[in-house]
């Protein structure tokens, strides 16, 4: 039995393909966000440093941006828009809320809490519908 080196490499670069897409997925796993996004849907996100590579700048987020942020009230990444942006004694804050929820989060957010931004085409975030579930089935939440 001959080795095909040149099928071996060519799975191995499908295979490096599959593993950056997948990185660059997040599962919602809440309804905060409805109706931009719901519970089981996969949005596209952009990382602030992805082995090096920095895909955008957290200090550089807009209001209106979708971010996913390492939160200080909850043990899990957040995904929600940012509805302000102030100054406080010389430090830039975000405040941040999901668009189903009555109020913003609890705590202001600094850019180096914000790991990730969901990507927009034009005015639409880049949404993959209900295909989460398995995920979230998985993951027994």
């Amino acid at each position: 039995m001959e080795i095909d080196y040149k099928e071996i490499l060519s799975y191995a670069i499908i295979l490096i393909i599959v593993l950056i897409a997948a990185q660059h997925l997040n599962v919602v796993v809440s309804g905060s966000m409805e109706p931009a996004f719901y519970r089981g849907d996969i949005v596209l996100v952009e990382k602030a440093n992805f082995f090096g590579i920095h895909e955008f700048d957290p200090n550089s987020v807009e209001v209106g941006d979708v971010v996913v942020y390492n939160a200080a009230w909850y043990d899990q990444p957040v995904i929600h828009r940012i509805i302000n942006i102030t100054d406080i004694n010389g430090s830039t804050m975000y405040v941040i809320k999901g668009d189903n929820n009555d109020r913003p989060d609890p705590y202001y957010v600094k850019a180096d809490q914000i790991k990730e931004k969901v990507v927009t085409f034009g005015d639409n975030l880049v949404v993959i519908p209900k295909i989460g579930y398995l995920s979230l089935w998985l993951r027994g939440l």
